[in-house]
């Protein structure tokens, strides 16, 4: 098996959070494992996971997903879990530590950004962000739509 191969089987995305990227500025990323049970984990490994409106929260001096829907899993019979229950983020202490003091400026908040597998382990991306502003939204929409102008213009001028 080729190197590229195996680097595309270690990290496989499962879920992404596109609408974070529309609505926050991303400033720092880390990488944070999950604790969870193995019906969540045979479900996210069928990708059954959805972050549409989840964050990560700092309490207790612990790190905590919340508004994660992991599926449940068709074949758990009566051993299931809560699809919404809240999962602990495994981050070292320092890390934990920078990120609640962080979190106390205003206007920033913990967005996980993906959820993928890396080794055969769930592992969620979680980033420093900072709330966009409308004007914010509609400028990176302006530039979007301009560089995709631009993309199909050179696409149109190799075919002639």
């Amino acid at each position: 098996m080729s190197n590229q191969a195996q680097t595309t089987r270690a990290n496989r995305t499962l879920a992404e959070n596109r609408k974070a990227r529309h609505d926050y500025f991303i400033d720092e990323t880390y990488e944070a494992g999950v604790a969870l049970t193995g019906t969540e984990i045979k479900s996210i490994r069928a990708g059954k996971v959805n972050l549409r409106d989840s964050y990560a929260q700092v309490k207790d001096g612990e790190m905590w997903l919340f508004n994660v829907h992991i599926a449940p899993y068709d074949q758990a019979g009566y051993a299931t879990h809560d699809p919404m229950r809240p999962r602990k983020l495994l981050l070292h202490r320092k890390e934990i530590n920078r990120l609640a003091g962080a979190v106390t400026e205003k206007g920033v908040a913990l967005v996980p950004l993906r959820v993928y597998l890396k080794n055969n382990r769930a592992k969620v991306e979680i980033a420093l962000a900072r709330g966009k502003k409308s004007y914010d939204k509609r400028d990176s929409i302006a530039e979007r739509d301009a560089k995709r102008e631009v993309e199909r213009a050179l696409r149109e001028r190799e075919r002639e």
